[in-house]
């Protein structure tokens, strides 16, 4: 064989594969240029709510990788369809089971009530009292959920105010006597019970086939998440005493937050705070509208309007609201938590409140 003479021969027919391997390796390069850094698993709040929909889901699936052109990334999926038991969130974040999670106060503070202290029924009568309170307890529970959780606090997101559907008329909360109402927490449960009524302990997602069913008469969700699973057709009467908010807290377990380029967590923690704060506009903003959705008010700009007539509180219901908080609820909740959770609510809530936590000895 001439080997000079058969080459140009032989180059030319590796030349389709030459090239193709060229393209291959330029394709890889690029791919690997575009492929984002790190992409995060994040579950999240509640699906279907306009926090998760608006808010949550949209910045971890867009916003991130636009901020940091394109280096990072994120999918996230609500808690409540990963298959995560909503109580046990905390315990699988410090584990890392979930490297970024939202968990419910509501449901975590069953196994850990120090942790309901800033959303305990009866103690929020309106945003801003809201805001005074979380800022109040803010420190302590990051404190705790890193210390005792192995928890990194990353934000604080609030649900929309947590009130009365009614199948028949409330005008008080003394109408709500001897009814069986829906509950999603032990504090409500403390509250209703105060109120002479029969709690009902009732998960989001089975609300309403247990309302239809009969089981119960009344139920306290959000206003406008009760909205959006139709309570407003088989309720007549809506009170709206925020009986709570439902707040939740979203954080990392500390090792993945540790492990993380430091350019990424500079980042989360100065876009983090804008999420928290929109997701707090949201929830006031829906507390409003959710309420003028179940009335078929002007407010509603969505097309499930109902036609359920209003009753507010009255400066009784309020003053009364506020001392079955004090007598009932936080006794409660202190027969549960023991003195350090008094000395935690003395330090912190109390003296924004006005209201002390007796301490056994």
């Amino acid at each position: 064989m001439n080997f000079r003479n058969g080459a140009p021969s032989l180059h030319r027919s590796l030349l389709p594969y030459i090239g193709s391997l060229v393209l291959s390796a330029a394709a890889a390069t690029a791919a690997a240029q575009a492929a984002p850094a790190q992409r995060l698993r994040i579950v999240g709040g509640l699906a279907s709510v306009s926090q998760y929909t608006l808010h949550e889901e949209r910045f971890w699936t867009q916003d991130l990788a636009r901020l940091s052109g394109g280096k990072y990334s994120a999918s996230i999926v609500p808690f409540n369809q990963a298959g995560v038991p909503g109580p046990e969130m905390l315990n699988l974040m410090k584990l890392g089971v979930v490297p970024f999670g939202t968990a419910l106060l509501s449901q975590i503070s069953s196994d850990h009530p120090e942790l309901a202290t800033p959303d305990l029924a009866g103690l929020n009568p309106d945003m801003p009292t809201l805001r005074r309170v979380v800022s109040a307890f803010r420190p302590y529970l990051e404190k705790t959920l890193s210390e005792r959780h192995q928890v990194e606090l990353l934000a604080v997101y609030v649900y929309p105010a947590q009130v009365v559907f009614c199948k028949q008329q409330v005008r008080q909360l003394s109408d709500l006597a001897g009814r069986r109402i829906r509950v999603s927490g032990v504090a409500q449960a403390d509250f209703v019970r105060a109120l002479n009524g029969t709690p009902v302990f009732t998960e989001f997602a089975e609300l309403m086939s247990n309302m239809s069913s009969g089981n119960t008469e009344c139920a306290i969700t959000g206003a406008m998440s009760g909205n959006a699973l139709g309570l407003h057709r088989v309720t007549n009467s809506l009170y709206t005493m925020p009986i709570n908010w439902g707040l939740a807290v979203f954080g990392a377990n500390k090792d993945t937050w540790n492990a993380l380029p430091a350019e990424l967590k500079t980042l989360l923690r100065s876009e983090l705070p804008k999420l928290e704060a929109a997701v707090w506009a949201e929830s006031e903003r829906e507390t409003s509208e959710g309420v003028a959705c179940n009335t078929g008010a002007a407010g509603c700009a969505r097309d499930r309007k109902g036609s359920m007539v209003e009753a507010r509180p009255s400066a009784e219901d309020q003053r009364r609201g506020r001392e079955i908080f004090a007598t009932k609820v936080l006794t409660g909740w202190l027969q549960r938590c023991g003195s350090a959770c008094a000395q935690a609510w003395n330090q912190t809530v109390g003296p924004v409140t006005g209201i002390k936590a007796p301490i056994s000895q």
